[in-house]
């Protein structure tokens, strides 16, 4: 079911108001008028009268084509909406004993993470007797946070539950990173 995304407008018979102030399409104010005589000239114009601030006295009403209207308003919204992006948390897992190279691979697709605007959660989980070496593992994640903190700001301190440690990054909003890059070429 699609909803409406435009919200309506009342239009030429659908307008209750005995007088209403007209608005031409080009944005002229035309003056106020009874309402069958600035149907009468919406009818002479090919266009439709549109009711745009129905809480005024006398309501405002305008000359345009409300098909067009709607298909442009459409089009802005949806426009918004695409613009308009929540932020995503993406889960990382890495145990204490990771080799180099792996931990590598996974900073490296935190990064793209971090560059699509998504927030990054680290994970650190600890299996066995691991568990009574916590310091490794925010050790690991303290490495993980210096190499991405060129694209990446700390949300809080590294968590521990019993098992897990974790440590969660938020990218740096652009603004930002325009600012300090004006900062490093001066």
């Amino acid at each position: 079911m699609r909803s409406n995304i435009v919200k309506e407008l009342r239009i030429n018979r659908q307008i209750r108001a005995r007088e209403v102030r007209l608005i031409s399409e080009t944005g002229a104010q035309l003056g106020v008028f009874p309402l069958e005589r600035a149907l009468q000239i919406a009818r002479e114009r090919e266009l439709d009268l549109v009711e745009v601030a129905p809480a005024s006295v006398p309501p405002v009403c305008r000359l345009l084509d409300y098909g067009r209207y709607r298909y442009e308003q459409t089009k802005k919204e949806r426009k918004a909406r695409r613009s308009q992006r929540g932020t995503v948390l993406k889960e990382i897992r890495v145990r204490p004993r990771v080799k180099e190279h792996d931990l590598e691979t996974k900073i490296k697709i935190a990064r793209k993470l971090l560059e699509d605007g998504d927030k990054v959660r680290f994970y650190v989980f600890f299996r066995g007797r691991e568990v009574v070496h916590p310091e490794i593992g925010l050790k690991l994640l303290q490495k993980v946070a210096d190499r991405l903190k060129d694209v990446a700001v700390l949300d809080g301190t590294p968590s521990s539950d019993e098992r897990f440690m974790s440590l969660v990054l938020s990218p740096i909003p652009a603004k930002q990173v325009k600012k300090e890059e004006i900062e490093e070429k001066v």
